[in-house]
């Protein structure tokens, strides 16, 4: 074999191995991520760092979980970790959905999904509204 060859071997084997490495990154066998828990999540509507959460459409992250009002005193809690791997997503209330930024996936409103490489939804907790106050569980 003569050396141009060799490097054209080597370079194809490299190549076949990038790609099986970052297919494997992305395999179904991975842990499940850890999601955030509720447990003492209480939202004061009344304090100025949750204004947002006065408006059909905004959102506040606490906690590990976006809480967002979808209509006057009607709200929705979403976990902010992908099922995936693990990344936080991102909420945009102007078409209501979740992103990663990590592989892509997509998710709407109620946390199922829309675009893969995630296959289970965002785990979405019960929100009460008590007054002023907002408790997740």
């Amino acid at each position: 074999m003569n050396r141009r060859d060799f490097l054209n071997n080597a370079s194809a084997a490299l190549g076949v191995g990038v790609v099986v490495q970052t297919l494997e990154s992305c395999s179904k066998n991975e842990a499940t991520p850890t999601q955030p828990t509720p447990s003492g999540l209480t939202i004061d509507l009344s304090s100025p760092a949750n204004t947002a959460l006065k408006t059909t459409g905004g959102f506040i992250l606490s906690k590990g979980i976006y809480v967002i009002c979808t209509a006057p005193s009607t709200y929705i809690a979403l976990s902010s970790i992908c099922t995936h791997q693990g990344c936080t997503v991102n909420f945009s209330s102007a078409n209501n959905q979740f992103n990663c930024p990590c592989h892509g996936g997509r998710f709407d409103i109620s946390g199922k999904v829309l675009q893969g490489p995630p296959t289970s939804a965002l785990p979405s907790y019960s929100v009460v509204l008590d007054g002023t106050n907002l408790t997740v569980s």
